[in-house]
């Protein structure tokens, strides 16, 4: 069964938090396909890889035009004050190919993405805010006990009844890859140290990805620098 099938939130506005990813675009893309309008949200937070980043994000809805997709919106929280010297913002070196994936976690950024994404849904009357977390993430802000916590924190800040959903929790990487077969998944970006606009080939992010394509027996559309 489709992880889409069956939700009546669908039937309403929907807000997805789009970082640029396979993940995050699939699930852009697929719900698109279905509600009555959709409307992307991207944070900077100043990292690294950003401006690459939402580049290509805007090629994606470019690519996937269609009537209920709204034009992105974009909100800012620099994040280099907080984070000090991390790998995230150029302080340290990047993860590379053949580091664990504890190494590349980001801290707190489900809550800092939620907080401005979830005021902005309040004040333009959209009910469900969505995000592309998979199935079997570690990290501690991608839990069922997380969300359900932020859900109920939103509810009592905004003073009104916002959703969370998380669509894909239930699949793996390869499932999304197959989900979201028919989109333009040369117009993504995973990597965390691009080089131009070409995926680096040599970080953690490209790592996972090559794999997630490898292993979901699809042809990868990757530009890489780094063969």
């Amino acid at each position: 069964m489709s992880p889409f099938s069956e939700n009546s939130w669908r039937e309403k506005p929907v807000a997805v938090l789009t970082s640029g990813g396979l993940d995050s675009a699939i699930l852009l893309g697929t719900l698109a396909e279905s509600c009555p309008r959709v409307v992307p949200i991207y944070v900077r937070f100043g990292l690294v890889w950003e401006e690459v980043e939402e580049t290509i994000l805007r090629r994606f809805l470019a690519a996937i035009a269609r009537p209920s997709l709204a034009p992105l919106v974009v909100f800012e929280m620099p994040i280099a004050s907080v984070y000090g010297k991390h790998w995230s913002t150029g302080g340290e070196p990047t993860p590379d190919y053949d580091s664990p994936d504890e190494a590349v976690f980001l801290p707190g950024r489900n809550l800092l993405l939620a907080a401005q994404a979830s005021i902005w849904c309040r004040l333009n009357e959209v009910s469900t805010l969505a995000l592309g977390v998979l199935g079997g993430n570690p990290f501690p802000d991608s839990t069922d006990e997380f969300f359900s916590a932020c859900e109920r924190t939103i509810h009592l800040a905004v003073g009104g009844g916002l959703r969370i959903v998380r669509p894909l929790a239930t699949l793996k990487k390869v499932e999304v890859l197959r989900l979201g077969r028919n989109l333009p998944l040369g117009e993504t970006l995973s990597c965390i140290r691009p080089v131009g606009e070409l995926h680096c080939g040599a970080c953690n992010k490209c790592a996972e990805r090559q794999k997630a394509f490898a292993a979901a027996e699809m042809p990868d559309p990757t530009r890489y620098a780094d063969g």
